[in-house]
């Protein structure tokens, strides 16, 4: 009589188990095993024998498979990553994600890839959906207005003269930080075009806080900047031979807001003798009330000649592609370092420890103090002249509706107290990044002692942002929020710090009102346009609005 064929069962295993295991894995799963001529247990155990034919036991075995196969393709857990609210602190406090990044990856867009993940699976989980519809990302009305720099027939009837010149040359020396000398630059051309010299480009000195010995080329993009200004002022990279032995006329200390007749009655004359004239100290010695093409042209300069070196430009690009590519980002300008507040006569408020280092400091130096002497800390804070702190800062984005999965790029340097400075900021919006977060390994190292890179790298993401905030006035704060505007009056908060500081100090007003106070506060310091003309002593290059753009109704 034949034997009966075996009914065979199947068990359905999912193909992510499958290839999660080794072909040894899955040839022991497969092969049966040889029966063994032991007994299969000792009698002393109370569990009944072990059939190896059971289903059941063949089931179990591969669910305990599946279930490791599983929790490692959901985790894949590197053991050097930590568990934090942050990346991995590093020796001077900050958080970097560096060790979540293989450093194997050849691929640009895989390692950028890796850096995002690494650093999100150490954050808290939060859903970026609802942020990404949050009214908080919700442009300002541009009105229409768009860039419109249309120079005069008079204008361009003195070009054709101005242009050719070769017996008249203006050098500037300019200082400060990158935002700072930027604005020189700025003035450098149009005091070029107002004597009909030509432009040797400016002379950038070294810093005497930072030691930055960048030249205008290690900045700026030095063809672009000639090319765009071709057809305003003659710009040469050096003075030619032939006026290269002249001593030049130097002026150290023009006055402040001098109009262009002042400077052609001060410096034309001589200009025209000796053929050379030097200027240092350029720092808001022009007057910010020009006629209209002067007005242009610092426009032009500003947003469209003063182009960043390729090697920042990339950098910055690629940092602010990182951000942007889990949706809409906040750019905040945190003033905390200890020379901000030493200059400016507050105090951090971390701790009385703190405090009594700028006081100190402050009392060394009383040079360094900007203005105001006579004024108590109390005073200023009250008068809006003081940066805001953490808990400031978060309190305002919270009332104006910032989500708690909001992404937020920090640029600045390093506040006085290091991470513990942060850990407010951190603990209510913790997707806070900067550049040293964002940057592959090497990526910032060729900057690394040139603070005015950095600070342009910072100025090229915060530019791209949805929403720019500083904490406090400022070169770039200004920079920016004219920028921001000449491209289409993006999202900029202005902090209303005068008449919202008095609400920060009240305790007793419920959170709810206090919301609706502080948005009502800032309806109309979210980047709208603004005419320069309604305040005298505006700086065109902050307020474009009408000179250096238009619209439908206005004249170009």
């Amino acid at each position: 009589m034949a034997r009966p064929k075996k009914k065979l069962s199947y068990i359905s295993v999912p193909s992510q188990i499958i290839t999660s295991l080794s072909s040894s894995s899955l040839q022991s799963l497969l092969i049966s095993p040889t029966k063994s001529s032991s007994k299969p247990f000792s009698s002393s155990f109370p569990f009944p024998s072990p059939s190896y034919k059971s289903p059941r036991l063949w089931f179990l075995a591969l669910f305990l498979v599946g279930l490791l196969g599983m929790l490692k393709l959901g985790f894949d857990l590197d053991p050097l990553t930590p568990f934090s609210p942050y990346p991995c602190p590093t020796s001077d406090g900050f958080s970097r994600s560096r060790l979540g990044i293989a450093t194997t990856v050849r691929d640009p867009n895989a390692q950028t890839n890796q850096i995002l993940n690494s650093i999100e699976e150490q954050r808290p989980s939060i859903s970026t959906k609802s942020s990404e519809h949050s009214e908080f990302w919700k442009q300002p009305d541009g009105l229409g207005y768009r860039p419109c720099l249309e120079f005069s027939r008079e204008y361009r009837r003195a070009s054709e003269g101005i242009v050719k010149n070769r017996r008249k040359y203006l050098m500037v020396v300019v200082s400060g930080g990158m935002n700072q000398q930027r604005n020189q630059i700025v003035d450098a051309v149009v005091i070029a075009r107002i004597l009909g010299a030509s432009l040797v480009v400016p002379i950038l000195q070294v810093n005497v806080i930072w030691g930055d010995e960048s030249e205008f080329s290690d900045i700026f993009d030095l063809d672009h900047f000639k090319r765009v200004l071709a057809d305003d002022v003659h710009i040469v990279s050096s003075l030619p031979s032939t006026h290269i032995m002249t001593r030049p006329v130097e002026e150290k200390r023009t006055p402040l807001h001098v109009s262009p007749d002042w400077i052609r009655s001060r410096y034309l004359k001589r200009l025209n003798r000796e053929g050379v004239l030097l200027l240092r100290g350029l720092d808001s010695r022009l007057s910010k009330d020009l006629p209209s093409d002067l007005q242009k042209l610092r426009c032009k300069v500003a947003f469209n000649a003063l182009k960043f070196a390729s090697p920042l430009l990339e950098l910055g690009s690629k940092i602010a592609e990182r951000m942007s590519s889990k949706g809409p980002y906040l750019a905040l300008h945190l003033r905390m370092e200890k020379d901000v507040w030493v200059r400016t006569g507050c105090l951090p408020g971390l701790s009385q420890e703190y405090d009594e280092i700028v006081s100190n400091e402050r009392k060394r130096r009383p040079e360094l103090l900007t203005g105001r002497s006579n004024m108590s800390y109390h005073d200023r804070k009250l008068a809006g002249l003081c940066p805001l702190n953490e808990l400031e800062v978060t309190r305002l984005l919270k009332a104006l509706g910032a989500p708690k999965s909001t992404r937020i790029y920090w640029a600045g340097g390093q506040p006085l107290g290091g991470k513990e400075a942060l850990r407010s900021l951190i603990e209510e919006f913790p997707h806070l990044y900067n550049k040293e977060d964002l940057a592959l390994p090497g990526e910032l190292e060729p900057f690394a002692k040139r603070a005015s890179s950095m600070a342009a790298i910072d100025y090229i993401v915060s530019e791209r942002s949805d929403v720019f905030m500083p904490s406090h006035g400022g070169n770039m704060g200004h920079a920016i929020q004219g920028h921001r505007a000449y491209l289409g009056h993006k999202k900029y908060i202005t902090p209303n710090k005068r008449q919202m500081l008095p609400f920060f100090m009240n305790s007793s007003i419920p959170e709810e009102d206090f919301n609706r106070i502080i948005k009502e506060l800032h309806r109309d310091s979210l980047g709208h346009p603004e005419l320069r003309t309604s305040k005298s002593g505006r700086d065109v290059t902050k307020y474009p609005v009408p000179e250096c753009m238009c619209n439908s109704s206005s004249k170009t």
